[in-house]
C-alpha cells in the first residue's frame, strides 16, 4: 500500500512539474513605446555577431594556402555555393549567394543557439531566453523574407512578363497559382517553427521525467535536426529563386 502511495506520488508530482513547463515564453523590451520580444532581439544578436566574428577571423589573414579560420570559412561558403547551384545552376547561381548564405548561417546559428546554449541556466523575472526560431513571428519573417525575394528575382529578370506565369498554361489556373503564393511562405514559417519548438518541448520534458542521461540522445538529435531544417530553408529559398528566374 505504502509503495502504491509513493508511486502516485510521484507520477502527482511529475505531472506538476510538466504542467509548468514553457516552451517559447517570451520577455518583452519597451524601447520608444515599441514592444520587441526581447529573447529574439537578443539571441539574434548574438548569432549575428558571432557569425561576424567568425567571418572576421577568417578574411582578415589570407592566404593562398588556406588554413585555420581561413580553411573554416572557404569549407562554409562552399557548402552553401553548392545550395545555390544546385538550385539555381552554374550560370545563375551567383547574385543569390548572398541571401541563401545569409539564410542559411542565420537559420542554423539561431537553431543551434536553442539546441546546445543552456538558457535555460539564466533566470529572468518574466519568459526565458530561447532559439528565435522557436518564435512564429521569427519564422514568419523570414518566410516573408524569402518571398520578397523570388518576386524580386523573377521581375528583375523577366520584368512584367514574369506575371505571365500566373496564368499559364491556362487562365484557369490563375487562383491556384496566386494560392501557391500565400502556401509557399506559410509551409517555410511553420515548418520551421514546429520543428524548433517541439525539439525544444521534448527536450524540457524528458528533463523533468528523467533528468541525468536519457534527454542527450535526444538533445543530440535536436542538434542534427536543427542543422537539417537550415538546410531545408535555404535550399527552398533557392528553390523558389530558380523557379522565378526559369526560363530566363
Amino acid at each position: 500500500m505504502n509503495t502504491l502511495q509513493s508511486t502516485n506520488l510521484i507520477n502527482f508530482n511529475s505531472l506538476f512539474f510538466l504542467s509548468d513547463i514553457e516552451v517559447g515564453k517570451h520577455f518583452y523590451l519597451e524601447l520608444n513605446g515599441i514592444t520587441f520580444h526581447g529573447q529574439v532581439l537578443v539571441v539574434s544578436s548574438i548569432v549575428i555577431l558571432i557569425v561576424f566574428i567568425f567571418s572576421f577571423l577568417g578574411t582578415s589573414n589570407k592566404n593562398i594556402i588556406p588554413n585555420g579560420w581561413q580553411n573554416f570559412m572557404e569549407s562554409v561558403v562552399e557548402f552553401i555555393k553548392d545550395i545555390a547551384v544546385n538550385q539555381l545552376g552554374e550560370s545563375a547561381y551567383r547574385p543569390w549567394l548572398p541571401f541563401i548564405g545569409t539564410i542559411f548561417l542565420f537559420v542554423f546559428g539561431c537553431n543551434w543557439a536553442g539546441a546546445v546554449i543552456p538558457w535555460k541556466l539564466i533566470k529572468l523575472n518574466e519568459g526565458e531566453f530561447a532559439a528565435p526560431t522557436n518564435d512564429i513571428n521569427t519564422t514568419v519573417a523570414l518566410a516573408l523574407l524569402t518571398s520578397f525575394t523570388y518576386f524580386y528575382a523573377g521581375f528583375r529578370t523577366k520584368g512584367f512578363s514574369y506575371f505571365k506565369r500566373y496564368i499559364e498554361p491556362t487562365p484557369i489556373l490563375l487562383p491556384i497559382n496566386i494560392l501557391e503564393d500565400f502556401t509557399k511562405p506559410l509551409s517555410l514559417s511553420f515548418r520551421l517553427f514546429g520543428n524548433i519548438l517541439a525539439d525544444e518541448l521534448t527536450v524540457s520534458v524528458l528533463t523533468v521525467l528523467v533528468p541525468l542521461f536519457i534527454p542527450l540522445p535526444v538533445m543530440l538529435l535536436g542538434v542534427f535536426a536543427s542543422s537539417v531544417q537550415a538546410l531545408i530553408f535555404s535550399t527552398l529559398a533557392g528553390a523558389y529563386i530558380a523557379e522565378s528566374v526559369e526560363g530566363h
